[in-house]
């Protein structure tokens, strides 16, 4: 059975590309364009009692944020232990200080390397 990664960003560009990469990999992708779509996946899945490995996160997108987002994410107890990586082109100090306290368990500055994304993935997702 294939690990199931939610991931969440406005660009289509990113969006296409973590399918194309986590599916070649084996992955099941669920995808939603900003965070309050994000949440609204998460509720189906919970409904489903489908739980991702993990989730992946823009922090800039229209309607809910990034931070918000895992905010909101790590108040549902379904998903409170779900790794949560943060994907974005935010690389100050402070903005990271800001997702770690949210509850992110990592940080990647876009453009990402596959082979980079894959492997912070594989330290997270067993």
């Amino acid at each position: 059975m294939s690990k199931l990664i939610v991931a969440v960003d406005d660009s289509k560009t990113i969006r296409a590309s973590l399918e194309y990469t986590l599916t070649k990999e084996g992955y099941e992708v669920v995808l939603a364009k900003d965070g309050q779509e994000g949440v609204e996946k998460l509720k189906e899945l919970k409904e489903e009692l489908k739980k991702p490995a993990m989730i992946i996160t823009d922090i800039n997108m229209p309607r809910m944020d990034g931070i918000e987002f895992i905010k909101e994410a790590k108040k549902m107890s379904f998903f409170k232990f779900t790794p949560i990586l943060v994907l974005t082109t935010e690389s100050q100090d402070k903005k990271k200080m800001e997702g770690k306290k949210a509850g992110a368990a990592g940080w990647l500055v876009k453009p990402f390397k596959q082979e980079q994304l894959l492997g912070v993935i594989q330290k997270f997702v067993k």
